[in-house]
Parts: structure tokens; C-alpha cells; sequence
């Protein structure tokens, strides 16, 4: 994240902060952008929340609708950062070549 805040912040793009570890996204936003980028591409795999899931929530990760309740509830697994622009489109993840083209 920081590295994404200091890029924008470089190229004086402004930005709206959204903490999905404080406030839980709600499930119409997930669905929103799996949508566009994928349910999968959403979940974070590398975390410490995914490593400590029950056996029963990460098969729950297998189907969309299933997978989308469980980043509702556990939202530190969800991916980070995710770039919105204003037309709707998406860069998932620290990739400043693809903001730059969006912009």
C-alpha cells in the first residue's frame, strides 16, 4: 500500500483511501469488481488471514457467491490496493504502468 501511496502522491494524482480492514466492504462493491477483474483475483493467498482459514472457509473461496461472503467478513484478505478510477475501471495490485494508462 505504501508504495501505491507514494506513487500517486509522486504524480500528484489524488486519491480517496478506503481501509477495507476497518470498514468491511459491503457485497455489492466485491461483486461490483469481480465483475470486472474476477472473484479470484480478489483473494489474498499470501496472507496470514488465508493461512489461518479453517479448512470449511477455504473451500468456501472455490465458488464466487460463497467466496464473496467470506472477504465481506474477513476483509484483510482481501487484495490490496485496488485502484478505482472514476469511469469504473480497475487496477488490482501495485502496478504503476497500468494506473498511468488509466489516468
Amino acid at each position: 500500500m505504501k508504495k501505491t501511496f507514494d506513487f500517486l502522491e509522486s504524480e500528484g494524482i489524488e486519491y480517496e483511501f478506503v481501509d477495507y480492514k476497518k470498514h468491511a466492504p459491503d457485497g455489492a462493491l466485491l461483486v461490483r469488481f469481480a465483475d470486472k477483474v474476477g472473484y479470484e483475483a480478489l483473494i489474498n493467498k499470501r496472507g496470514t488471514t488465508y493461512r489461518k482459514l479453517e479448512d470449511e472457509d477455504k473451500k468456501k473461496l472455490e465458488a464466487e457467491k460463497s467466496a464473496l461472503v467470506v472477504l465481506v467478513q474477513k476483509s484483510s484478505m482481501i487484495k490490496r490496493p485496488i485502484v478505482e478510477f472514476p469511469d469504473g475501471k480497475i487496477v488490482l495490485g501495485f502496478e504503476p504502468d497500468q494506473i498511468k494508462e488509466q489516468l
